[in-house]
Formats: structure tokens, sequence, C-alpha cells
């Protein structure tokens, strides 16, 4: 068999062809190493100059700035811009010197305000006061409220802002472990428990998610005495139920608490007592003792709303 040439149709031995072989190519001369150190650097210091300059804006002491990193001046600086958006000059709700230590002092917990999204416009000062944590350091656990709470009641809080925002206006409460520091934690065997009441404003009208606040105060509540710490009598009550919950005793220190003394206490239903929202966590608590699933107190622990003698409504850790 011949075999023919593609390029020229003569004929060719196997495997060959007429085409000229194709030089080979000299290897190419390596590029020349280029170093980008100058160029990181140049950037370091571009991205250091704009933090100073945020830095220097930030309403706070020169004390203060010094100590702050750069996580902690984007968090800042972060929430000032959502309280800008939120509050316009005019709008702007008071802070620093303008809400005082004297009047801080007043309330019986910290104020928060929240973006409709659930991200933190505003914490009031005072707030190292009851988690042992400053607005800075607060700042570095997150920008959003679920960030500061406990993850295991993330997704009541979500219905209860949701059901908030669906109705502005509406007070919701919800209870919820809050992040504090490492000197709290040791004092007091965890993290501090806190009741949040709050409701949606709309700050203008249309009202908008991007025109409305969740404006909240944040109450602690008595912190339940951890290993080897002896409760005192002023901090807590005891009582004695029947099956079905109805008081057959409790000690005189419940007056402290609630304002009833023991003879009026004595033959009711502990339901009769209980807040409607809580009614349910309540059940539950009283159907896992029922059942024996309380191994312990933290097992059968539970922060509810109990109704006082003069008819206002106090928090309480049953357990």
């Amino acid at each position: 068999m011949t075999i023919f040439c593609s390029h020229c149709h003569r004929p060719l031995q196997a495997e060959m062809s007429c085409l000229p072989a194709r030089a080979k190519q000299a290897p190419s001369a390596p590029r020349p190493f280029r170093s980008t150190k100058s160029a990181s650097k140049a950037r370091r210091d571009q991205i250091n100059a704009e933090l100073q300059a945020l830095r220097s804006l930030l309403p706070i002491s020169a004390q203060e700035k010094e100590r702050l990193s750069y996580l902690h001046t984007m968090a800042l600086v972060c929430l000032r811009l959502r309280g800008a958006q939120l509050f316009p000059p005019g709008l702007a709700p008071p802070a620093g010197p303008a809400l005082g230590t004297e009047l801080l002092s007043l309330l019986p917990g910290f104020l928060l305000v929240l973006s409709a999204d659930s991200k933190l416009v505003y914490i009031s000062e005072n707030v190292a006061e009851v988690l042992g944590l400053s607005v800075v350091e607060l700042l570095a656990q997150g920008d959003t409220v679920f960030d500061i709470l406990d993850g295991r009641v993330g997704e009541d809080v979500h219905k209860k802002l949701l059901l908030a925002q669906e109705e502005p206006g509406r007070e919701v409460t919800f209870v919820s472990e809050m992040r504090t520091s490492k000197a709290f934690r040791l004092q007091h065997g965890g993290n501090r428990v806190v009741a949040v009441c709050g409701r949606f404003v709309a700050l203008r009208w249309p009202p908008s998610p991007s025109t409305t606040a969740f404006l909240a105060l944040c109450t602690p509540l008595v912190q339940s005495p951890t290993d080897g710490e002896a409760a005192s009598q002023d901090d807590i009550f005891q009582s004695m139920h029947l099956l079905d919950m109805t008081f057959i005793d409790v000690t005189e220190s419940v007056t402290y608490h609630l304002g009833y003394h023991r003879e009026e206490l004595v033959g009711q239903s502990w339901y009769s007592l209980l807040h409607p929202e809580d009614a349910e966590l309540a059940a539950a608590q009283h159907r896992a003792l029922a059942l024996g699933a309380g191994a312990g107190p933290a097992a059968g622990t539970a922060v509810l709303r109990v109704l006082c003698k003069d008819r206002a409504w106090s928090w309480l850790r049953v357990w």
C-alpha cells in the first residue's frame, strides 16, 4: 500500500512527511522576580491610615480610642452608621453626655435599640454594670442581638421580634442569658439572665423597615445561687404544692418578693399567678417534674412572670 503526502501528494514511506521539521524553540528566559512586599506594606499603611481616621471621628475619649483594636473600631463605626441611618440629624436618640450617668443609674437595666433586621443600633453605657462588658467589648461578640444571647433561645426570640414587627407598638418580652465577662462568670457561675421588654416604633412616616426600630429595656434577673453558695432569705422563697400545683405551704419570705402573706396563697393554684404567655412553659416544667425528667435543679429551671399582690408582674427563676 502506497501512502501519499497530504501536502504535496508524493508517495511517502510510512510515518514520514515532506514538511520541514520545526526547529526546537530555545527555552524562554525566566522572568525577573518581583517582590510584592513593598506593595503589601503600602496597602497596610493605607488601611491603617483609614482606620485611624475613622477612630478619630468616634465620640469617645482619647484614652478609649487608644485601647481600640481594629475589630473594635470597625464594630463601633458600623454601630454609629446604623444609628445615623435610623436616626438622622434632628431625630438622633440621646447618647453620651446627653443621657447622663445620673439618669442611667435610675434604670433597672440598660437600653437596647435594634434595627428591623435585628442589628444592634444603640446600647446604653450602663450595660457594663449588668453584664460586666463595656459597649465596645459587647460589640466584639457580633453585630446582631442573637450574637449576645444564648443560642438556645434564638428561634423563640426571632418569632417574638417578627410578631412585634408585624404589629408596631405591641410590647413583647423574652428572657435569655446574655454573654458576660469572664470575671462575672467566675463569680456567678454563668452568664446573666436578662428580661428584654420592648416594641417596634416607626421613627418616620410612612413606616418601613429602614425607618423602624425596636426599643427595649433589658432588666437583669436574680441569679440562682451557685454550688457552695448559700442563698439569702431575701433572694429566695420556697413553696410546697399538691400534684395539681395547688399551694399547701410557702415560706414567709414570699411577702418580700410577691407581697402576699402565706395564708393568702395556701389553697390557690400556682397557675392562677402566672402570666398567660408563660403558662405553657410552666406546664412543660410541671410535666417534666411529674414524669421524673428533672434530674437536678438545672434540669427543672425556668424563668416566669408571677402576679404580685399590687397587680404588677415579677420575674422569678423557678427550680
